[in-house]
C-alpha cells in the first residue's frame, strides 16, 4: 500500500516558498529552501508544480543505492534516508523518474520527503493557499489534466 504524497494544487498554488521554508525548518531546523524536500517549480507564468517523492512500488531509487542507504516501508511506500550509509554518490537521484531527490546543501546525504515521519506534513498546515495536499497518482494527474484543460488549451 502505497502513501498519498505531497501535491501543490496548481490552480491555488502561487509559489510562494512557504512550504519550502516550513519543510527545510521542520526537518532541520534551519530557514533555508535548500534544505527542503519539497520543490516548487513553475513550468509557466501561471503554473507551479510541487516536486516531492511519490513513494513509487519498487522504487528506482532504492534499488540504485549501492550503500543500502535508501529503505521503503512495505506498509506506506515511504523512504527513509540512513545518513549514516548515504555517501552522496547521487545514483538515486539519477534513477528517480519525478526529480523528487535532492543533495543536502553539505553534499553528505540525500534528502527525500518522508511525510514528516510520525508528525503531520507541515507544509499541509502552513501553506497560505490551502493548495497543498495529500494526494493519490491518479488525483495528482486529475488535477493536472484539469488544470491544464482549463488553461493552457488555447479557447475556440
Amino acid at each position: 500500500m502505497r502513501s498519498p504524497f505531497i501535491f501543490a494544487d496548481p490552480v491555488k498554488c502561487t509559489g510562494c516558498g512557504v512550504c519550502q521554508l516550513i519543510c527545510a525548518l521542520s526537518r532541520d531546523n534551519i530557514f533555508d529552501p535548500k534544505y527542503s524536500r519539497i520543490r516548487i517549480l513553475q513550468l509557466h507564468r501561471i503554473m507551479n508544480v510541487a516536486v516531492t517523492c511519490r513513494f513509487c512500488e519498487d522504487a528506482p531509487c532504492v534499488a540504485a543505492c549501492p550503500r543500502d542507504a535508501l529503505k521503503q516501508s512495505k506498509e506506506t511506500g515511504v523512504i527513509e534516508v540512513i545518513e549514516d550509509k548515504c555517501d552522496g554518490c547521487r545514483w538515486c537521484i539519477e534513477a528517480c523518474e519525478h526529480g523528487a531527490i535532492t543533495m543536502k546543501p553539505n553534499g553528505e546525504a540525500v534528502m527525500i520527503c518522508d511525510l514528516c515521519g510520525e508528525d503531520e506534513p507541515q507544509c499541509l498546515e502552513w501553506c497560505p493557499e490551502g493548495a497543498i495536499s495529500l494526494v493519490t497518482d491518479e488525483e495528482a494527474n486529475e488535477k493536472i489534466r484539469f488544470f491544464t484543460a482549463k488553461n493552457l488549451i488555447p479557447k475556440i
